[in-house]
């Protein structure tokens, strides 16, 4: 996806990503309540998540490099162990 020209600022990247943040800041506030924290954090947790998938996905749309759901397994292995946790040689597991 690519930003939308500026006559159109409704459709604008930006636009999108902070819609996207914001349904991302309720599902994470509601699970951080639920595990005892503090749910205020779900704003910042959903930029991060939200900041990290968007400009992967922008520079894989330029590179096409690795294929797609490689980059996705990296992508939710870094979200999901963090860098302590990482994993040498992640995958995607297709749910049946």
């Amino acid at each position: 996806m690519r930003d939308a020209p500026t006559s159109h600022p409704e459709g604008a990247f930006s636009t999108l990503l902070s819609q996207v943040a914001a349904r991302v800041e309720h599902i994470l506030e509601d699970e951080l309540a639920r595990r005892g924290f503090s749910p205020a954090a779900g704003a910042m947790y959903a930029q991060m998540l939200v900041g990290m998938v968007a400009t992967t996905g922008q520079w894989w749309q330029d590179s096409r490099t690795p294929d797609k759901r490689e980059v996705a397994g990296h992508l939710v292995n870094l979200a999901w162990n963090g860098l302590t946790g990482l994993q040498k040689d992640p995958g995607l597991r297709s749910q049946d």
